[in-house]
């Protein structure tokens, strides 16, 4: 089913045009800037200690460093493999929107974002063969309900207001990554470098998102905007729950991995800790209008 042109104001016409300049003028060439280590010792932070999946729970003082780093190093490897898995999937989404006639106007940003998105999910991926010898593999899609209906307002608004809230919360890992003396050259250079690409992603997100939730609020009735809010609830939790892989817990020497998930997600002191990861998403929703109040589905 055909949608309408997008119509975008002056604003948003000078933000693509400055971002895919942008784009431009800070061009990379991945496979010849990254330099890579030979190897990574097991006995290092192969991720920030905070943002371990543990933290904020007495499990993380139950173990000891040794198991701490040998942790970090799995759940950095599930990291990079949920960056793989989730830059796919949004790039099947925006080939199969680019040069469209309703997405005309940020096709040119399109291709850019295209090719940046699609170097990003290489270099996770080359880091992760790298050093970790393999790819965990993604979550399950998480359905959107009354897909069958075809909605096309809907499933625009919610292709883009996930992209936007993936986008943004593997930002959080990056930037603390990015700047933690403690981690190694090579793993502060991944984070960095996503980092600066995704800032412009990120501010183009959200012009988008915004715009595509006032055309599908005027397309649908208002309890079908309630349950597409309460959809995207559901699945920034289910985006959270993806960190407590009970297959890292496994490599990484932990006994009875399915039962720490269980524990992680039930501890209180994850709640905090979650809730730092999805502050800017989540700040952003509630001042679009995107959501009503800020509680999760437990």
């Amino acid at each position: 089913m055909a949608t309408a042109t997008l119509e975008v104001n002056d604003r948003f016409r000078e933000l693509l045009d400055r971002l895919t300049q942008k784009s431009i003028d800070d061009y990379y060439n991945p496979y010849q800037r990254f330099v890579w280590a030979d190897s990574l010792e097991d006995d290092q932070w192969w991720m920030s200690p905070e943002l371990l999946s543990v933290h904020g729970t007495p499990l993380f003082d139950a173990y000891d460093e040794k198991t701490l780093k040998a942790l970090s190093k799995w759940e950095s490897i599930n990291f990079y493999s949920l960056n793989v898995h989730g830059i796919r999937e949004l790039l099947i989404e925006v080939v199969g929107r680019v040069q469209t006639p309703a997405f005309d106007v940020p096709s040119d940003f399109f291709h850019h974002f295209i090719g940046e998105e699609n170097e990003h999910m290489w270099f996770f991926a080359e880091f992760c063969k790298r050093y970790g010898q393999k790819l965990y593999a993604g979550p399950p899609a998480l359905k959107i309900p009354g897909s069958d209906q075809h909605e096309i307002e809907v499933e625009n608004f919610l292709v883009f207001a996930r992209i936007l809230f993936f986008e943004e919360m593997v930002d959080y890992y990056n930037t603390k990554m990015a700047q933690d003396t403690s981690l190694c050259e090579t793993i502060r250079q991944v984070n960095r470098i996503h980092h600066e690409d995704e800032s412009r992603h990120i501010a183009f997100g959200r012009e988008l998102v915004s715009h595509l939730h006032t055309r599908m609020k005027a397309a649908v009735s208002a309890e079908r905007v309630r349950e597409v809010e309460q959809y995207l609830k559901r699945y920034v939790v289910f985006s959270l729950y993806s960190f407590y892989n009970p297959h890292v817990y496994r490599d990484a020497g932990l006994s009875d991995p399915l039962k720490v998930r269980e524990t992680l997600i039930a501890a209180e002191g994850r709640r905090a800790a979650e809730r730092k990861v999805i502050r800017k998403p989540l700040a952003f929703f509630l001042k679009s209008g995107i959501f009503t109040d800020d509680v999760l589905p437990v």
